[in-house]
């Protein structure tokens, strides 16, 4: 048995079923290995180590085991990072498995050879180390494989090329050597019982609760509906916890910050207690005024504690463990007040929206596209956004509910990761359908190869949906808006403008299948049709790019730098302002809601007709 042969029958034993990898010389003896273990853990293809990265994301955020893959030396280590910061900054378990030059070579100058101790100490800052003798086995892969569950992060281990080829021997009863065993032992860490009692005091001493969750709640989706219901709070959600609570419940405000809603943004303007549980929601201006709510925090990291708000009372403990413990000490508010203004804000907010979809658009607008898609969610769905503007429809217009799953790039924000991440999900849950989300930009960037990684595995996927929808703008979209909110800067065509490519004509080239829309009408039957579909299919939906983001309270300043954008010569000027006009007056319009998404179909009432 080689060291190669050793590592991948301790990731079987580990229970690692795929492996996200590309190939190359500095991991030879690894995929000679691969051959002699009938490709267990399956070696899973794409087109780029860092599509391997991003899939490996996709999977552990969809599944809620470790991620692992794996890449050459020099290039292909240094290709993997992007994902693998995406990992590490928003806390998922991810192992990399990397090659490295002989050990002779190392510091010599020599081909692909790159200082990677150097290069991962901050991606990999809990546990990067490098393979020089096999008795380091089977430590290393245990210590990688723990670290990554325990502290919800990327770790990775270094492999020469030459050190994959030596005879297996493992580490004796002798000094100097480091045995090892396999598991990670359960867990659910709580907090001190004054500490409890401390939290209940504020919060029961509130009037006015607005909770804030995360993705460190999604464990804790009946406790904090109980909590909800005990404090007549509203909750908001950050976006990495989107699909932590259904957004059906009333009470449920949803997305929070610049891609968030305006009953979240009321709700914590308004309140006077807040409560995050599993969050780090970076935006404090979001937030209430520093000297305006009493606050609590739970989180399981004692690192992240205490962060974005002075919170009074920070419970380090697992989310589900700590409410069970603070549910106890609650008492119910018999004024409901607060909470029904909330439900009544939530409930305008969903007409908003329907309304905002149906604005006419040149030729369609995003908004009606996301919107659309709501209604038509499998209850099973798994939904993977892309960094842009795609991302602010995910947020404001999708209801996940029920069992539905859903996740984008949060903290790093990073473009690319939505095909990725849903070919990542289809592997952690083949029975299940995949939909991304995604810009033009993100899919000419690295989407459009990875519609190959699709065609090559679709046949191991009992549900074969996977569906690829481009909202194609020819516009890097989200950044020419904020180059007109921010910065006052009219739209450089130079580098925002994107040619306009026959992405589904592509994709059926591939042996998949696709749709171009370009008209709102062609809406609601490319999506059925889609989510009929026994392959992969990309639909490419011409969208309007002068649909602008509005975020939730638009202040004085962005405004004046939009106008400034518009004085200086904006290319898109005269339809950034009607777009703008009729999506913002949606808010303001009174009485009949729309009963159909549908631009044209207002049920009697055509505000974007009249705006």
């Amino acid at each position: 048995m080689k060291v190669s042969d050793y590592i991948l029958q301790r990731l079987r034993e580990w229970d690692v079923e795929h492996v996200f990898a590309y190939a190359g010389d500095g991991i030879n003896g690894l995929l000679a290995a691969w051959g002699r273990a009938d490709n267990e853990p399956k070696f899973v293809q794409s087109r780029h180590e860092e599509m391997s990265a991003f899939q490996a994301v996709g999977y552990a955020k969809f599944s809620g085991r470790v991620g692992v893959c794996a890449a050459t030396s020099g290039p292909g280590a240094i290709h993997l990072l992007n994902g693998l910061y995406d990992a590490k900054l928003d806390h998922v378990p991810v192992v990399a498995l990397v090659g490295q030059t002989n050990r002779s070579a190392m510091g010599g100058s020599y081909q692909q050879e790159v200082d990677l101790q150097s290069l991962y100490k901050d991606v990999a800052s809990d546990f990067c180390e490098t393979a020089t003798v096999p008795e380091q086995l089977p430590n290393l892969i245990d210590r990688a494989m723990r670290t990554a569950y325990a502290r919800r992060t990327v770790t990775a281990v270094i492999l020469p090329a030459d050190v994959q080829e030596l005879d297996y021997s493992p580490p004796t009863h002798a000094f100097k050597m480091v045995p090892s065993s396999l598991g990670l032992g359960r867990y659910a860490p709580v907090p001190a019982d004054d500490d409890v009692r401390r939290a209940a005091e504020v919060l029961n001493a509130g009037e006015k609760v607005a909770v804030l969750i995360g993705q460190g709640a999604r464990g804790a989706r009946a406790e904090v509906e109980q909590l909800a219901d005990v404090l007549g709070a509203g909750v908001a959600k950050a976006l990495l916890g989107k699909d932590a609570l259904p957004d059906d419940l009333p009470y449920v405000t949803g997305s929070i910050g610049l891609l968030g809603t305006r009953p979240s943004y009321e709700m914590m303007r308004d309140c006077d207690t807040l409560l995050v549980i599993g969050s780090s929601f970076p935006y404090t201006q979001f937030l209430p005024e520093l000297d305006q709510a009493r606050a609590v925090q739970i989180d399981v990291d004692p690192h992240m504690i205490g962060l974005r708000y002075p919170f009074e009372v920070n419970l380090v403990g697992d989310s589900g463990e700590t409410l069970r413990r603070l549910l106890p000490h609650l008492r119910r508010k018999e004024d409901r007040a607060w909470r029904e203004k909330i439900e009544k804000n939530v409930s305008r907010w969903w007409e908003v929206m329907q309304r905002r979809a149906a604005v006419a658009a040149d030729p369609v607008n995003p908004e009606y596209v996301v919107h659309a898609l709501d209604a038509r969610l499998p209850e099973d769905a798994i939904i993977a956004a892309d960094s842009g503007s795609a991302a602010n429809w995910y947020a404001r217009h999708l209801r996940l509910r029920g069992r539905m799953r859903g996740s984008l790039s949060g903290t790093l924000a990073t473009m690319g990761p939505g095909v990725p991440y849903a070919i990542g999900a289809k592997f952690a849950h083949p029975d299940r359908p995949a939909i991304a989300l995604v810009g033009d930009g993100a899919m000419q960037m690295n989407g459009m190869m990875e519609l190959v990684t699709a065609a090559k595995y679709r046949h191991e996927w009992s549900d074969p949906r996977l569906v690829v929808a481009v909202l194609n703008n020819g516009d890097l979209n989200q950044v020419t808006w904020e180059m007109r909110a921010m910065s006052g800067a009219p739209q450089f065509l130079e580098s925002q403008d994107l040619p306009d490519l026959p992405y589904a004509e592509i994709a059926r080239h591939m042996g998949l299948d696709g749709v171009r829309v370009e008209k709102p009408e062609q809406v609601e039957a490319a999506w059925d049709r889609a989510l009929a579909a026994d392959r992969p299919f990309v639909i490419d939906f011409r969208c309007d790019p002068a649909v602008p983001p509005i975020p939730p309270h638009a202040t004085l300043d962005q405004i004046e730098a939009a106008a400034s954008a518009v004085l200086h010569g904006d290319s898109d000027r005269g339809s950034m302002i009607a777009q703008g006009v009729r999506a913002k007056v949606q808010e303001f319009l009174p009485g009949a809601r729309h009963r159909s998404g549908r631009p044209g179909a207002t049920g009697g009432d055509t505000p974007n007709e009249g705006a």
